[in-house]
């Protein structure tokens, strides 16, 4: 399915509180959930919830997540990935799917950290509207429904694959939620699903029962007068931040914006890893002499993913993502709980080999955007390694031009892959001019390439919201 650029979708405006998200049904959970008297991480809480029902093809408990959480001109950072098993053999080459690469999934014990330390209606409620969704079915969107058919990782408890609108029920993952819902995390790190987890895959039962997220100071940088807020490693959120440092130092330009990513997603390729610290490459000395560099190739892998933010009326705000890795992620369910596993453990390709213990380099990254130390507002973009290059083009469509979220979202992408820079169409008639500049180009066909986001942002006394048409969801507010 193509996108053209003709007519856009206006932004979303509201008064009080917004939520933007993929799929309909969760941006509705998270609106629910304001409704009932929660707050931002509620919403984020609700919606991240129904999206692991409506959109397992790019995210599910069996997976990841990480949020930006802004409250009473603070920011706390929630880390919620797990390990490779302790026990693991450092394998070469790393293993693409399969029992091999997962690593322990940390969405639940986030979901639970995300409750407990800002939420006000307690996990069970805030999944309310995801085990409905699961019992008693939803109906499949366009974009859902066509990455279901393509995915090469699709397991058979998921298969046939469903037809746009087909009415889709997943009882056994309802019954999981349920189980998180009464008991909390240990419903899953625990018990019978640890035990079917670790049945299918080489984690084990105390690689799974020793899981606790971190919570963790983010990383920032300042970009024309704002603050731009990334989580640190394993997260690749500082070449979002690396970039934009650059970028500061030169022009906004198409070409500008290509180079100075390039040197950041080569950096963060050579030094991000579980527990490294990165302060420096976005050090004012540090970017000041990386300018003057000349940029190296690199590749990119796709992935799957999905994002949310949410804004209450007290202008608390989550920035909230979490992700199988690749569609479906290794390709294995949880026999008896409809739990899909992630297999984040591909990414261990970046360091070049399973590290037994640790976390892999992982390319979901909230963000958050602050402006004169206030909340400016929540942001991400999904989609694999592209993330950080989208964080880059979306912060420069809204503060150097100074465009809408929803203007922002909706503008055309590249995206760096190894020697080539990929355009999304409305960048096409710029491939002459940049060939000039020694940058090669292809005119992408495929926007499954330019992943997809959301975005909320503060404008007087009230809330602007924006989601990508390349998902298939909306933002709301009231």
């Amino acid at each position: 399915m193509s996108y053209r650029y003709a007519f856009g979708r206006p932004p979303a405006v509201a008064a009080h509180a917004m939520v933007a998200t993929s799929q309909p049904l969760a941006t509705r959970a998270g609106l629910r959930a304001l409704e009932r008297g929660g707050n931002a991480a509620d919403a984020a809480l609700a919606a991240a919830a129904v999206l692991a029902v409506t959109e397992p093809t790019g995210n599910g408990i069996g997976g990841d997540c990480f949020a930006i959480v802004w409250k009473d001109g603070r920011a706390d950072g929630l880390d919620s990935a797990g390990p490779a098993p302790a026990n693991a053999e450092p394998l070469t080459p790393v293993a693409q799917e399969g029992a091999m690469s997962v690593t322990v999934p940390g969405a639940v014990g986030g979901w639970a950290a995300l409750a407990e330390r800002y939420g006000t209606l307690g996990l069970g409620e805030c999944l309310s509207d995801a085990i409905d969704a699961a019992e008693n079915g939803f109906a499949v969107t366009p974009l859902t429904a066509a990455a279901w058919q393509r995915g090469r990782r699709v397991p058979l408890e998921y298969l046939p694959a469903p037809s746009v609108g087909e009415i889709v029920r997943l009882p056994e993952l309802a019954a999981t939620l349920r189980r998180i819902a009464a008991d909390g995390p240990s419903a899953f790190y625990e018990g019978e699903t640890a035990a079917a987890i670790s049945s299918v895959t080489w984690l084990e039962d105390g690689d799974l029962a020793s899981f606790r997220p971190r919570w963790v100071e983010p990383l920032s940088v300042p970009y024309r007068g704002h603050e731009v807020l990334e989580l640190p490693p394993p997260t690749q959120g500082v070449a979002a931040l690396e970039g934009l440092g650059l970028l500061e130092r030169s022009s906004p330009s198409l070409s500008s914006q290509i180079r100075c990513m390039q040197l950041a997603l080569e950096d963060a390729r050579d030094r991000v890893c579980d527990g490294a610290d990165v302060s420096d490459l976005v050090s004012p000395e540090y970017l000041d002499r990386r300018r003057a560099a000349a940029p190296a190739s690199v590749a990119e892998p796709p992935g799957g993913t999905v994002y949310l933010c949410a804004v209450d009326a007290d202008r608390m705000a989550v920035s909230f993502i979490q992700s199988n890795y690749e569609g479906f992620g290794s390709g294995l369910v949880a026999p008896g709980t409809g739990v899909a596993l992630q297999n984040r453990g591909a990414c261990f390709v970046v360091s070049g080999a399973v590290e037994p213990g640790r976390r892999p380099y992982h390319t979901i990254i909230p963000g958050l955007l602050l402006r004169d130390g206030a909340l400016l507002g929540p942001f991400g973009v999904m989609g694999g390694f592209l993330q950080a290059q989208a964080h880059l083009q979306l912060v420069s469509a809204i503060v150097d031009d100074g465009l809408d979220p929803q203007a922002a979202l909706e503008r055309p992408r590249f995206m760096i892959d190894g020697d080539v820079v990929r355009l999304e169409e409305g960048l096409w008639e710029r491939d002459a001019d940049l060939g000039r500049l020694g940058i090669a180009t292809v005119r992408e066909t495929n926007t499954g390439y330019f992943g997809g986001g959301q975005a909320i942002l503060v404008s007087g006394n009230a809330l602007v919201g924006g989601s990508d048409p390349r998902k298939d969801g909306y933002a709301a507010g009231f």
